[in-house]
């Protein structure tokens, strides 16, 4: 593995800490102050470079953005935070209840007829 390739793996991590503030600010078309609010709301948690700069990924990046998404439709930004992390919360329980269903029809004997 080269340099290079290990930089190009970084990228495709979707967890990478790879945008500073102000590049997110500006992919989202929002301000820092927003990043700073959604961050204090803890809906994310960006990483600190050496520096103490924050930097954000691209996963942090698309929960930033549904936040946006109902703030700009009226939602006050504490309660867009709720409910991301509620809707999160739903999905990823979701999830551990078709696992439990998968492995409870997997152990289950058909039926007899």
């Amino acid at each position: 593995m080269t340099a290079h390739d290990s930089f190009d793996d970084r990228l495709d991590d979707d967890d990478y800490p790879a945008y500073t503030m102000g590049r997110a600010a500006a992919m989202l078309g929002t301000t820092q102050g927003f990043l700073r609010a959604i961050g204090e709301a803890r809906l994310i948690t960006p990483l600190r470079s050496e520096g103490g700069h924050r930097r954000y990924s691209r996963y942090q990046l698309r929960i930033a953005a549904r936040a946006r998404e109902l703030v700009d439709q009226g939602t006050p930004i504490e309660a867009a935070c709720r409910i991301i992390i509620l809707e999160d919360q739903l999905e990823e329980a979701q999830r551990i209840n078709a696992e439990y269903r998968r492995a409870a029809e997997a152990s289950d004997p058909p039926a007899a007829t």
